[in-house]
């Protein structure tokens, strides 16, 4: 008992590093892409580090094996839309990076809620252009690639939010 209320202290920091991560990095990442439409390595980097941190703290040398196994199943996991055309590299690597933070556990969960995420941005994509079009405004500018990084981030955090490590 006297050991689980010393740990506990140390878990909720963890937790809180693990939200900053994500709400930081993710936020820093969402602007980029939205801006520029890519995303630097900068972003990436910083998950991929930050969650090796996170994971070393949590579990020791285990948690970087762990946050290693969460970045290269984030990479391949991604890797397969990139492949396919449907998605840029900045958004494999930030899902890698954020792989590292969540781990394999957690990583499947943040997927999930990625796709659904990226599906409902998609469909908002896809009725606003229809709006348009519907509205005669065919001169305007129409929307051909769909920016992945809020998806990613609204993943990761919802994630967080409902999976346990």
């Amino acid at each position: 008992m006297l050991w689980a209320s010393a740990v506990e202290p140390a878990m909720a920091s963890l937790s809180v590093a693990e939200y900053a991560l994500a709400f930081i990095v993710g936020g820093a990442a969402v602007a980029e892409d939205l801006a520029k439409r890519t995303i630097s390595n900068l972003w990436p980097v910083a998950a991929l580090l930050g969650g090796i941190a996170c994971q070393f703290y949590s579990s020791g040398w285990r948690g970087v094996g762990a946050a290693l196994l969460g970045a290269g199943g984030g990479f391949l996991v991604f890797l397969v839309f990139y492949l396919l055309g449907g998605m840029g590299g900045g958004d494999v690597k930030l899902m890698a990076g954020f792989g590292a933070m969540l781990g394999t556990g957690r990583l499947l969960y943040a997927a999930l809620f990625t796709a659904l995420a990226g599906g409902l941005i998609a469909m908002a994509v896809v009725g606003c252009d229809a709006l348009l079009r519907a509205l005669g405004r065919r001169g305007e500018k129409r929307f051909l690639s769909i920016p992945y990084a809020p998806a990613i981030a609204c993943g990761v955090v919802l994630a967080l939010f409902s999976a346990q490590p």
